[in-house]
């Protein structure tokens, strides 16, 4: 089984650029149709994108949350380090207050915190920029790890079916989930690829599928209501998701539908790998009913690509995510290592000074 993978063919797209002077998103709320990127020159714009969903995926928030950061710095006047970090702070609790479910939002900005309370106070300003590179740069090394680590518990010639957008779009690049689809791929144990739609922003039917078919990988797109359907048809061996917080006792948190996908794998004998950094894990919360799950504007079901499906008048309920129990989980997989069949024991094991 080759082990190499052509990352110039399995990984083309990046949603973030530094230019210097801005940061640059890409828009993915106007994919798969229009790649525009939104230029940000201050750190309110960069929540704001983060808050819109302009930017999304636990990596790439953490990413440019770090960025936004560095924007930040530019329109303080302080002398010293510890100036700095007091005249910062506001600017970071905005950044934090834009999702709060994803961890490694938090993560980033912890990151940020500690770079600048190490730094001298004649070169504060450059330790925020180089902790941001480092952060945006380890990210990208952690995918590709995670890509081989998880490709290689899948056997050869199988089906994957996945949920919601994992891959560089939501990454600094590469993917988590979709960073194992395409080392599987490239390595021939993925045969076939399945994209859940994804209700209600439609991730999985305008970024999954839309990612995947730049690098040349076919994706057939399902409805989310399809999947224990395809399950029972024995055309799916694994299914593979990211995170947004995984929990101490391997507890996982991600975009809703997971949950379902999870106990409909159980049932149907299919396997299920989560795919997610180091940094999205949280062993400071036990369990997953400790996670705050962010609720978005219930108008966000009541239509389609701007266009209303549902009589006025009626309610909504829109979580954004939802919990797995760990002991619907075949395997967490981070660049530090594969924890198998996860419980508290073996999650504090794997990362001990987390």
């Amino acid at each position: 089984m080759a082990t190499d993978i052509d990352y110039a063919r399995y990984d083309r797209v990046r949603p973030i650029h530094w230019t210097g002077e801005a940061l640059e998103l890409l828009d993915q709320r106007k994919l798969p149709f229009a790649t525009d990127y939104l230029s940000c020159r201050d750190s309110d714009e960069v929540a704001a994108a983060i808050r819109d969903l302009a930017v999304r995926g636990a990596p790439a928030i953490g990413i440019a949350a770090a960025w936004g950061v560095v924007l930040a710095a530019r329109d303080i006047d302080a002398g010293t380090a510890a100036e700095a970090a007091r005249e910062l702070e506001p600017a970071l609790q905005r950044l934090n207050a834009a999702r709060p479910t994803a961890v490694n939002l938090a993560w980033a900005l912890a990151r940020m915190r500690a770079a600048l309370l190490a730094a001298s106070d004649a070169g504060w300003r450059e330790a925020l920029e180089d902790e941001a590179r480092a952060i945006e740069r380890e990210d990208l090394a952690a995918n590709r790890t995670m890509g081989k680590l998880g490709a290689a518990l899948i056997a050869p010639g199988s089906g994957v079916l996945t949920h919601c957008n994992t891959g560089s779009l939501a990454t600094a690049g590469f993917g988590t989930a979709l960073g194992v689809i395409r080392a599987g791929v490239a390595q021939g144990r993925v045969g076939q690829v399945y994209a859940g739609e994804t209700r209600p922003w439609l991730q999985g039917a305008r970024l999954t599928a839309w990612e995947l078919q730049q690098d040349g990988i076919d994706a057939t797109l399902i409805a989310d209501a399809a999947a224990s359907h395809l399950m029972k048809s024995g055309k799916v061996q694994w299914v593979v998701v990211g995170a947004d917080r995984i929990c101490a006792n391997g507890d996982v948190a991600n975009k809703i539908g997971t949950y379902q996908l999870a106990i409909a794998a159980r049932h149907h004998g299919v396997k299920f790998m989560v795919v997610a950094p180091s940094s999205t894990v949280d062993m400071e919360t036990a369990c997953g009913d400790l996670i705050e799950i962010e609720e978005r504007d219930p108008a966000e079901l009541h239509g389609v690509g701007g266009s209303r499906t549902v009589a006025e008048g009626i309610g909504a309920w829109n979580p954004v995510f939802d919990v797995t129990p760990h002991t619907l989980v075949d395997a967490i997989v981070t660049e530090r290592g594969v924890v198998l069949d996860p419980d508290l024991e073996k999650m504090r094991e794997a990362f001990p000074s987390h």
